[in-house]
Protein backbone atom coordinates (compact mmCIF):
# COMPACT_ATOMS: atom_id res chain seq x y z
CA UNK A 1 0.00 0.00 0.00
CA UNK A 2 1.49 3.32 -1.08
CA UNK A 3 1.79 6.21 1.40
CA UNK A 4 -1.08 8.68 1.48
CA UNK A 5 1.19 11.56 0.43
CA UNK A 6 4.01 11.13 -2.07
CA UNK A 7 7.29 13.02 -1.96
CA UNK A 8 6.55 15.01 -5.17
CA UNK A 9 3.23 16.08 -3.65
CA UNK A 10 4.96 17.02 -0.39
CA UNK A 11 7.69 19.05 -2.06
CA UNK A 12 5.40 20.97 -4.42
CA UNK A 13 2.74 21.75 -1.83
CA UNK A 14 5.34 22.53 0.84
CA UNK A 15 7.05 25.13 -1.30
CA UNK A 16 3.79 26.73 -2.41
CA UNK A 17 2.52 26.73 1.18
CA UNK A 18 5.59 28.57 2.44
CA UNK A 19 5.48 31.22 -0.26
CA UNK A 20 1.74 31.86 -0.18
CA UNK A 21 1.62 32.03 3.63
CA UNK A 22 3.62 35.26 3.59
CA UNK A 23 2.00 36.81 0.54
CA UNK A 24 -1.58 38.07 1.01
CA UNK A 25 -3.03 35.29 -1.16
CA UNK A 26 -4.09 32.59 1.37
CA UNK A 27 -1.95 29.50 1.80
CA UNK A 28 -4.93 27.44 2.96
CA UNK A 29 -6.79 28.39 -0.19
CA UNK A 30 -3.91 27.09 -2.29
CA UNK A 31 -3.73 23.93 -0.17
CA UNK A 32 -7.34 23.22 -1.13
CA UNK A 33 -7.30 24.36 -4.76
CA UNK A 34 -4.03 22.88 -6.03
CA UNK A 35 -5.02 19.23 -5.41
CA UNK A 36 -8.47 19.85 -6.85
CA UNK A 37 -7.07 21.46 -9.99
CA UNK A 38 -4.47 18.74 -10.53
CA UNK A 39 -7.04 16.02 -9.87
CA UNK A 40 -6.42 12.29 -9.81
CA UNK A 41 -4.31 10.98 -6.98
CA UNK A 42 -3.54 14.50 -5.79
CA UNK A 43 -7.22 15.16 -5.16
CA UNK A 44 -7.48 11.90 -3.20
CA UNK A 45 -4.29 12.28 -1.18
CA UNK A 46 -4.52 16.00 -0.41
CA UNK A 47 -8.05 16.57 0.82
CA UNK A 48 -8.38 18.98 3.75
CA UNK A 49 -12.06 18.24 4.38
CA UNK A 50 -11.81 14.44 4.25
CA UNK A 51 -12.20 12.77 7.68
CA UNK A 52 -8.98 11.37 9.18
CA UNK A 53 -6.96 12.82 6.33
CA UNK A 54 -3.15 12.57 6.66
CA UNK A 55 -3.04 15.85 4.77
CA UNK A 56 -3.99 17.55 8.03
CA UNK A 57 -0.87 16.20 9.71
CA UNK A 58 1.14 17.41 6.72
CA UNK A 59 -0.32 20.92 6.98
CA UNK A 60 0.55 20.99 10.69
CA UNK A 61 4.23 20.42 9.93
CA UNK A 62 4.27 23.07 7.22
CA UNK A 63 2.63 25.67 9.47
CA UNK A 64 5.12 25.10 12.26
CA UNK A 65 7.97 25.52 9.75
CA UNK A 66 6.41 28.70 8.40
CA UNK A 67 5.98 30.20 11.87
CA UNK A 68 9.58 29.39 12.75
CA UNK A 69 10.74 31.12 9.56
CA UNK A 70 8.82 34.25 10.58
CA UNK A 71 10.31 34.18 14.06
CA UNK A 72 13.82 33.75 12.64
CA UNK A 73 13.33 36.70 10.27
CA UNK A 74 12.08 38.96 13.08
CA UNK A 75 14.26 37.45 15.82
CA UNK A 76 15.64 40.80 16.97
CA UNK A 77 12.12 42.23 17.18
CA UNK A 78 10.83 39.19 19.05
CA UNK A 79 13.75 39.47 21.47
CA UNK A 80 12.71 43.05 22.24
CA UNK A 81 9.02 42.15 22.50
CA UNK A 82 9.60 39.17 24.79
CA UNK A 83 11.94 41.25 26.93
CA UNK A 84 9.25 43.92 27.10
CA UNK A 85 6.71 41.33 28.19
CA UNK A 86 8.99 40.01 30.95
CA UNK A 87 9.87 43.49 32.21
CA UNK A 88 6.16 44.38 32.27
CA UNK A 89 5.57 41.39 34.55
CA UNK A 90 8.38 42.61 36.76
CA UNK A 91 6.70 46.02 36.86
CA UNK A 92 3.47 44.40 38.03
CA UNK A 93 5.34 42.75 40.90
CA UNK A 94 7.35 45.82 41.79
CA UNK A 95 6.03 49.00 40.10
CA UNK A 96 8.12 52.11 39.84
CA UNK A 97 7.07 55.00 42.10
CA UNK A 98 4.18 56.99 40.66
CA UNK A 99 3.18 54.36 38.05
CA UNK A 100 0.27 51.93 37.84
CA UNK A 101 0.90 48.20 38.07
CA UNK A 102 -1.20 47.32 35.03
CA UNK A 103 0.09 50.05 32.72
CA UNK A 104 2.92 49.16 30.27
CA UNK A 105 5.80 51.60 30.57
CA UNK A 106 7.52 51.23 27.18
CA UNK A 107 6.54 50.66 23.54
CA UNK A 108 7.96 47.12 23.67
CA UNK A 109 5.88 46.29 26.73
CA UNK A 110 2.70 47.68 25.20
CA UNK A 111 3.27 45.97 21.86
CA UNK A 112 3.78 42.65 23.64
CA UNK A 113 0.41 42.97 25.40
CA UNK A 114 -1.29 44.21 22.24
CA UNK A 115 -0.15 41.03 20.44
CA UNK A 116 -1.43 38.89 23.31
CA UNK A 117 -4.77 40.72 23.33
CA UNK A 118 -5.14 40.44 19.55
CA UNK A 119 -4.36 36.72 19.65
CA UNK A 120 -7.15 35.85 22.10
CA UNK A 121 -10.18 36.11 19.76
CA UNK A 122 -8.72 34.05 16.92
CA UNK A 123 -7.41 31.51 19.42
CA UNK A 124 -10.88 30.97 20.87
CA UNK A 125 -12.52 30.95 17.44
CA UNK A 126 -9.93 28.53 16.08
CA UNK A 127 -10.57 26.02 18.84
CA UNK A 128 -14.35 26.37 18.55
CA UNK A 129 -14.82 26.69 14.79
CA UNK A 130 -11.80 25.20 12.99
CA UNK A 131 -13.39 21.78 12.48
CA UNK A 132 -16.69 23.20 11.22
CA UNK A 133 -14.96 25.67 8.89
CA UNK A 134 -12.71 22.93 7.50
CA UNK A 135 -15.50 20.41 6.95
CA UNK A 136 -18.12 22.76 5.51
CA UNK A 137 -16.11 25.44 3.73
CA UNK A 138 -12.89 23.69 2.64
CA UNK A 139 -14.38 22.55 -0.64
CA UNK A 140 -12.77 23.59 -3.92
CA UNK A 141 -15.52 25.83 -5.33
CA UNK A 142 -16.28 27.75 -2.10
CA UNK A 143 -12.55 28.13 -1.56
CA UNK A 144 -12.12 29.58 -5.05
CA UNK A 145 -14.89 32.10 -4.37
CA UNK A 146 -13.34 33.08 -1.04
CA UNK A 147 -10.02 33.60 -2.83
CA UNK A 148 -11.74 35.94 -5.29
CA UNK A 149 -13.31 37.76 -2.33
CA UNK A 150 -9.81 38.11 -0.88
CA UNK A 151 -8.85 39.90 -4.10
CA UNK A 152 -11.71 42.35 -3.55
CA UNK A 153 -10.48 42.98 0.01
CA UNK A 154 -6.99 43.75 -1.30
CA UNK A 155 -8.41 46.16 -3.89
CA UNK A 156 -10.27 47.95 -1.10
CA UNK A 157 -7.01 48.21 0.80
CA UNK A 158 -5.29 49.59 -2.28
CA UNK A 159 -7.93 52.34 -2.55
CA UNK A 160 -7.25 53.30 1.06
CA UNK A 161 -3.51 53.29 0.44
CA UNK A 162 -3.90 55.64 -2.51
CA UNK A 163 -6.09 58.03 -0.54
CA UNK A 164 -3.40 58.12 2.15
CA UNK A 165 -0.46 58.29 -0.24
CA UNK A 166 0.89 61.41 1.49
CA UNK A 167 2.81 59.99 4.44
CA UNK A 168 3.55 62.21 7.43
CA UNK A 169 7.00 63.70 7.81
CA UNK A 170 8.31 60.95 10.09
CA UNK A 171 7.16 58.17 7.77
CA UNK A 172 8.66 59.92 4.74
CA UNK A 173 11.96 60.30 6.57
CA UNK A 174 12.05 56.58 7.30
CA UNK A 175 11.37 55.81 3.64
CA UNK A 176 14.40 57.91 2.69
CA UNK A 177 16.50 56.18 5.33
CA UNK A 178 15.51 52.81 3.94
CA UNK A 179 16.52 53.93 0.46
CA UNK A 180 19.90 55.02 1.81
CA UNK A 181 20.36 51.62 3.48
CA UNK A 182 19.66 49.81 0.23
CA UNK A 183 22.08 52.08 -1.61
CA UNK A 184 24.79 51.34 0.97
CA UNK A 185 24.17 47.61 0.60
CA UNK A 186 24.61 47.87 -3.16
CA UNK A 187 27.79 49.92 -2.68
CA UNK A 188 29.22 47.32 -0.30
CA UNK A 189 28.43 44.57 -2.76
CA UNK A 190 30.08 46.52 -5.58
CA UNK A 191 33.22 47.23 -3.60
CA UNK A 192 33.42 43.57 -2.62
CA UNK A 193 35.37 44.17 0.56
CA UNK A 194 36.34 40.90 2.19
CA UNK A 195 34.12 39.83 5.03
CA UNK A 196 35.58 40.66 8.41
CA UNK A 197 37.51 43.77 7.32
CA UNK A 198 37.10 46.74 9.70
CA UNK A 199 35.38 48.96 7.14
CA UNK A 200 32.88 46.34 6.10
CA UNK A 201 32.14 45.26 9.68
CA UNK A 202 31.51 48.84 10.76
CA UNK A 203 29.20 49.42 7.79
CA UNK A 204 27.28 46.26 8.55
CA UNK A 205 26.86 47.30 12.19
CA UNK A 206 25.60 50.68 11.04
CA UNK A 207 23.03 49.01 8.77
CA UNK A 208 21.82 46.75 11.57
CA UNK A 209 21.50 49.70 13.92
CA UNK A 210 19.52 51.61 11.31
CA UNK A 211 17.21 48.66 10.76
CA UNK A 212 16.68 48.36 14.52
CA UNK A 213 15.91 52.07 14.74
CA UNK A 214 13.36 51.86 11.92
CA UNK A 215 11.72 48.84 13.56
CA UNK A 216 11.54 50.60 16.93
CA UNK A 217 9.92 53.66 15.35
CA UNK A 218 7.42 51.46 13.57
CA UNK A 219 6.54 49.75 16.86
CA UNK A 220 6.00 53.13 18.50
CA UNK A 221 3.49 54.01 15.79
CA UNK A 222 1.80 50.62 16.20
CA UNK A 223 1.32 51.15 19.92
CA UNK A 224 -0.58 54.35 19.15
CA UNK A 225 -3.32 52.17 17.67
CA UNK A 226 -4.68 51.56 21.14
CA UNK A 227 -6.07 48.47 22.80
CA UNK A 228 -9.45 48.48 21.05
CA UNK A 229 -7.93 48.67 17.58
CA UNK A 230 -5.43 45.93 18.38
CA UNK A 231 -8.26 43.70 19.57
CA UNK A 232 -10.24 44.52 16.42
CA UNK A 233 -7.33 43.56 14.18
CA UNK A 234 -7.08 40.31 16.08
CA UNK A 235 -10.76 39.63 15.46
CA UNK A 236 -10.18 40.07 11.73
CA UNK A 237 -7.89 37.03 11.79
CA UNK A 238 -10.97 34.87 12.39
CA UNK A 239 -11.99 35.37 8.77
CA UNK A 240 -8.76 33.64 7.73
CA UNK A 241 -10.26 30.39 9.01
CA UNK A 242 -12.14 30.49 5.72
CA UNK A 243 -9.91 28.93 3.04
CA UNK A 244 -9.11 31.58 0.46
CA UNK A 245 -9.07 34.52 2.89
CA UNK A 246 -5.51 35.59 3.69
CA UNK A 247 -4.73 36.22 7.35
CA UNK A 248 -1.99 38.71 6.55
CA UNK A 249 -4.02 40.32 3.80
CA UNK A 250 -7.14 40.99 5.84
CA UNK A 251 -5.20 42.21 8.88
CA UNK A 252 -3.04 44.43 6.69
CA UNK A 253 -6.03 46.01 4.97
CA UNK A 254 -7.87 46.44 8.27
CA UNK A 255 -4.80 48.16 9.71
CA UNK A 256 -4.70 50.52 6.74
CA UNK A 257 -8.35 51.38 7.34
CA UNK A 258 -7.33 52.27 10.90
CA UNK A 259 -4.72 54.73 9.67
CA UNK A 260 -1.56 52.63 9.42
CA UNK A 261 0.74 52.79 6.44
CA UNK A 262 0.96 49.64 4.36
CA UNK A 263 4.39 48.85 5.78
CA UNK A 264 3.33 49.28 9.42
CA UNK A 265 0.12 47.34 8.82
CA UNK A 266 2.08 44.48 7.26
CA UNK A 267 4.56 44.47 10.13
CA UNK A 268 1.79 44.19 12.73
CA UNK A 269 0.15 41.48 10.65
CA UNK A 270 3.35 39.40 10.56
CA UNK A 271 3.96 39.87 14.27
CA UNK A 272 0.40 38.70 14.96
CA UNK A 273 0.61 35.76 12.57
CA UNK A 274 3.68 34.03 13.97
CA UNK A 275 2.32 33.10 17.43
CA UNK A 276 -1.10 32.16 16.03
CA UNK A 277 0.31 29.88 13.33
CA UNK A 278 2.85 28.36 15.71
CA UNK A 279 0.24 27.73 18.42
CA UNK A 280 -2.18 26.17 15.93
CA UNK A 281 0.58 23.88 14.70
CA UNK A 282 1.73 22.89 18.18
CA UNK A 283 -1.83 22.08 19.27
CA UNK A 284 -2.16 19.68 16.34
CA UNK A 285 1.22 18.00 16.70
CA UNK A 286 -0.54 14.95 18.23
CA UNK A 287 -2.09 14.45 14.78
CA UNK A 288 1.41 14.23 13.34
CA UNK A 289 2.76 11.91 16.03
CA UNK A 290 -0.41 9.81 16.12
CA UNK A 291 -2.01 7.48 13.58
CA UNK A 292 -2.60 10.26 11.04
CA UNK A 293 1.15 10.70 10.71
CA UNK A 294 1.86 7.06 9.96
CA UNK A 295 3.55 6.65 6.58
CA UNK A 296 3.87 10.38 5.90
CA UNK A 297 6.37 11.69 8.46
CA UNK A 298 9.27 11.67 5.97
CA UNK A 299 7.12 13.56 3.48
CA UNK A 300 6.12 16.01 6.23
CA UNK A 301 9.77 16.69 7.03
CA UNK A 302 10.68 17.24 3.37
CA UNK A 303 7.70 19.49 2.73
CA UNK A 304 8.24 21.44 5.95
CA UNK A 305 11.87 22.20 5.09
CA UNK A 306 10.84 23.64 1.74
CA UNK A 307 7.94 25.44 3.40
CA UNK A 308 10.23 27.10 5.94
CA UNK A 309 12.81 28.16 3.35
CA UNK A 310 10.09 29.42 0.99
CA UNK A 311 8.41 31.37 3.79
CA UNK A 312 11.65 33.07 4.84
CA UNK A 313 12.51 34.11 1.28
CA UNK A 314 8.94 35.23 0.57
CA UNK A 315 8.84 37.33 3.73
CA UNK A 316 12.18 38.91 2.89
CA UNK A 317 10.96 39.75 -0.61
CA UNK A 318 7.57 41.06 0.51
CA UNK A 319 9.01 43.33 3.22
CA UNK A 320 11.33 44.88 0.65
CA UNK A 321 8.49 45.10 -1.85
CA UNK A 322 6.19 47.11 0.40
CA UNK A 323 9.08 49.28 1.61
CA UNK A 324 8.95 51.04 -1.75
CA UNK A 325 6.03 53.54 -1.58
CA UNK A 326 5.42 53.02 -5.30
CA UNK A 327 4.51 49.37 -4.77
CA UNK A 328 0.84 48.41 -4.57
CA UNK A 329 -1.39 45.53 -3.56
CA UNK A 330 -2.96 45.45 -7.01
CA UNK A 331 -0.87 42.55 -8.43
CA UNK A 332 -1.88 40.32 -5.51
CA UNK A 333 -5.50 41.39 -5.81
CA UNK A 334 -5.63 40.64 -9.52
CA UNK A 335 -3.95 37.29 -8.94
CA UNK A 336 -6.58 36.31 -6.35
CA UNK A 337 -9.43 37.41 -8.61
CA UNK A 338 -8.05 35.61 -11.65
CA UNK A 339 -7.18 32.35 -9.87
CA UNK A 340 -10.29 32.41 -7.71
CA UNK A 341 -12.83 33.08 -10.43
CA UNK A 342 -10.99 30.93 -12.96
CA UNK A 343 -10.85 27.99 -10.54
CA UNK A 344 -14.50 28.39 -9.58
CA UNK A 345 -15.53 28.28 -13.25
CA UNK A 346 -13.23 25.38 -14.11
CA UNK A 347 -14.14 23.27 -11.08
CA UNK A 348 -17.83 24.18 -11.31
CA UNK A 349 -18.05 23.10 -14.93
CA UNK A 350 -15.96 20.00 -14.32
Amino acid sequence: MYPHITYPEALVVGLIQGVTELFPVSSLGHNVLIPALVGGRWARDLSVSAPESPYLAFIVGMHVATALAMIVYYWRDWLRIITGFLTSLAHVISPAPGTRRWEPQTADQKLAWMIILATIPVGIAGIALEHAFRVYFSKPVPTALFLALNGVVLLAGERVRRRRAGLDEQQALEERQLGERQAEERQLAAVGAPAGTPGRSAAQRALRQRDASLAARSDQRLTRLGWASAFGLGVMQIFALLPGISRDGIVMVSGMFRGLSMRDAARFSFLLSAPVILAAGVLKIPDLTGPLGNGVRGQVLAGSILSGVGAYLALRFFVRYISDPRRTLTPFALYCLAVGLGSAIYLGIG
